[in-house]
């Protein structure tokens, strides 16, 4: 079901405003929860179209902006770009994921994807031109100033919580802040959005795959626990089924952010071992799921087809 574009024509042109306010509150209430120190929520990874979640962890990233804030006003006002679906401006004008009136655009539009066009309307350059009219109205500097920003903007108190409850819903802090399996689910949430590549990825990075990957720059599901291993000294197996030996065996309910979880044609027999996730804590991993995919969250806990599959998890150790 859709949801309605809330905004009027003066919260339109005060969107990174009000971004910069709510990141002031968000900052004075609770722990700094910036782009690379945040996971999403169940809701988010429900709600949230994961090349949007993508853009928003990625345009974030630069200023030092919580992407859960772009993702909560992109929500409030065009529900990722679902509505209008066909981008027609509203009766001020404004259009796109992000809500943009053409003047602030003209200023602060971004071409985020390098295609030669700034389109308001594509969220590859809205997303991003939020973020940079963010950081030009001094999102980062936090406190009384970006109050001031705001009701200079719009006095709209009702959007402003609106946008900050949002954003609180679409992320969480991690489980654990320090340690192994934190620097392992940090190093593969950089890669959101990355497309599947059959044998691609490595300790490098994406890379071409092999067969039907050999022209997609990507990771597939080994390559990319392959990476995020790495990044604390931890040399793994190329593929699953050999990962699955690269540590100790860890129990269901000792699970912890970074362990690998596997999915085997027949549990009881590892050889037979397909995919392997990187576990996120709350039933979710992070993974590159097959060949047409990106590298994303998904749930595994509570889906039937995961449950029948589950042949158990590793939390790597060095050989």
């Amino acid at each position: 079901m859709l949801k309605p574009a809330l905004a009027t024509g003066a919260a339109l042109l005060a969107l990174p405003v009000l971004t910069v306010v709510l990141l002031a509150a968000h900052s004075q209430a609770a722990a700094p929860t910036g782009p690379d120190i945040t996971q999403p929520t169940n809701e988010a990874i429900d709600d949230i179209p994961p090349h949007y979640l993508h853009l928003y962890q990625e345009a974030a990233r630069p200023p030092g902006l919580p992407w859960n804030v772009l993702a909560a006003i992109s929500d409030i006002e065009s529900d990722h770009g679902r509505n209008p679906p066909d981008c027609t401006p509203n009766a001020a004008g404004a259009a796109g994921p992000m809500q943009f009136l053409a003047p602030t655009w003209d200023a602060y539009g971004i071409d985020g994807n390098d295609d030669g066009r700034t389109d308001r309307c594509d969220p590859a350059d809205a997303i991003p031109g939020a973020a940079n009219y963010l950081a030009a109205n001094g999102a980062a500097k936090g406190g009384k100033h970006l109050e001031r920003a705001l009701w200079h903007y719009n006095h709209a108190d009702w959007y402003v919580r609106k946008v900050l409850d949002r954003a609180q819903d679409y992320a969480t802090p991690p489980t654990t802040g320090v340690g192994a399996g934190a620097t392992v689910v940090k190093a593969a949430l950089r890669w959101l959005g990355t497309p599947y590549s059959w044998g691609g990825g490595g300790p490098i990075g994406p890379t071409y795959g092999i067969q039907h990957g050999a022209d997609i720059k990507g990771f597939d599901c080994s390559g990319l626990a392959q990476h995020a291993w790495s990044k604390v000294g931890i040399n793994l197996h190329r593929v699953a089924a050999d990962q699955y030996n690269d540590g100790p065996h860890i129990p269901r309910d000792k699970l912890q952010p970074g362990d690998l979880v596997f999915f085997a044609s027949n549990p009881a027999n590892p050889r037979t071992i397909h995919h392997v996730g990187i576990n996120i804590g709350n039933g979710r991993m992070v993974h590159a799921p097959h060949t047409g995919d990106v590298v994303k969250i998904s749930k595994f806990t509570d889906v039937p087809y995961r449950e029948r599959e589950y042949a158990g998890a590793t939390r790597p150790a060095r050989r």
